[in-house]
């Protein structure tokens, strides 16, 4: 693993990580992989250090929707904490890069020897369901090219550099929209040089111009990450 390291990871004592890495293994996040069904048993758990997730419903003959992004801020599997194995959600991964990977019993094991990371990951599922509540408000009352700008931004975070590869087929579904209007969003970020978009490379030229454009959710959703994960973590 590079130097980065995932941030729930970073949160746990010294000693204490060192003991939960040895549970893990280095597992490399292939671009468009499902590393979870909807209403399978989740085999392991990740924590990504580079690279990005997303989650992924499926509802009847509808086109499937993002309801949640897991990089290296977060982990996919925190239901594991609850001792629930399944999810209603498929999980893709789309940014490759790097994880750590534990297996499912493993991963519980490790929560009762380790109360501090219990503790950690009780939190990070407690952000998730707060920024679940979010985004889906943020679905039903705001508009295209708002929504764009904040998963864009959400992107750029996880992927930790200014390009990455999505086509508007891609953010159509993770958005819920007709691509007509992904492409109508787009094309003006474009015009007005916040983004440069070519065959499926997207390289973000104004990080602050696109801010501007974002809804409020994009802060408040930084803002919630951060209240609820800063306390420190004892031993």
């Amino acid at each position: 693993m590079s130097l980065t390291e995932n941030h729930l990871i970073e949160r746990l004592p010294k000693g204490i990580r060192k003991r939960f890495l040895a549970r893990c293994e280095p597992f490399a996040l292939v671009l468009s992989t499902e590393l979870s069904v909807r209403g399978a048993l989740l085999t392991h758990a990740y924590f990504p250090v580079t690279g990005f997730i997303s989650l992924v419903i499926d509802i009847d003959s509808h086109p499937p929707l993002e309801v949640g992004m897991v990089g290296r801020e977060s982990m996919l599997g925190s239901e594991l904490v609850l001792g629930v194995a399944k999810t209603p959600w498929r999980a893709v991964v789309q940014g490759a890069g790097t994880c750590w990977r534990i297996e499912t019993q493993a991963l519980r094991q490790a929560l009762t020897d380790l109360p501090a990371l219990q503790s950690v990951l009780q939190r990070a599922l407690l952000v998730r369901l707060h920024q679940q509540a979010l985004a889906s408000a943020c679905e039903r009352f705001h508009p295209i090219g708002q929504r764009l700008a904040r998963w864009l931004l959400m992107s750029q975070d996880r992927a930790d550099a200014d390009h990455f590869h999505v086509t508007q087929e891609f953010i159509s579904l993770m958005l819920g929209v007709r691509r007509v209007g992904v492409t109508q969003a787009a094309s003006d970020f474009q015009k007005n040089g916040l983004i440069q978009y070519t065959r499926g490379e997207l390289k973000v030229l104004d990080r602050a111009g696109l801010e501007a454009r974002a809804c409020s959710c994009y802060e408040a959703d930084k803002l919630l990450h951060s209240a609820l994960m800063n306390e420190k973590i004892s031993n």
